[in-house]
């Protein structure tokens, strides 16, 4: 998991420069802060779910395949986009309730 982060980090470095990055970052925290406060208990939730076993792999590997998902059907995209998608996509669910 760990080296896949990594992995990704650089390469995200690698395609965008410094001003897009800033951009990118900026848009992210504010989805980010409006995500924490509809889930203010979401971190300690994550971390529970870790210390119980499987439930991590089982977490992870759902992440993955809905990574997989998204990039399959929408071509050309980044790790941004899915970022983008994945918060919009909980605060939209959550609103609507």
């Amino acid at each position: 998991m760990f080296l896949s982060n990594l992995y990704l980090a650089f390469s995200t470095f690698k395609t965008n420069d410094i001003n897009e990055l800033r951009d990118q970052s900026v848009i992210l925290k504010e989805l980010k802060d409006s995500h924490e406060e509809l889930f203010p208990n979401r971190r300690y939730e994550t971390l529970i779910s870790y210390f119980i076993p499987f439930t991590a792999f089982f977490r992870v590997g759902y992440r993955y395949f809905e990574m997989f998902a998204f990039f399959k059907a929408n071509n050309g995209s980044k790790m941004f986009d899915y970022m983008v998608y994945s918060y919009q996509r909980d605060i939209d669910k959550t609103k609507g309730n």
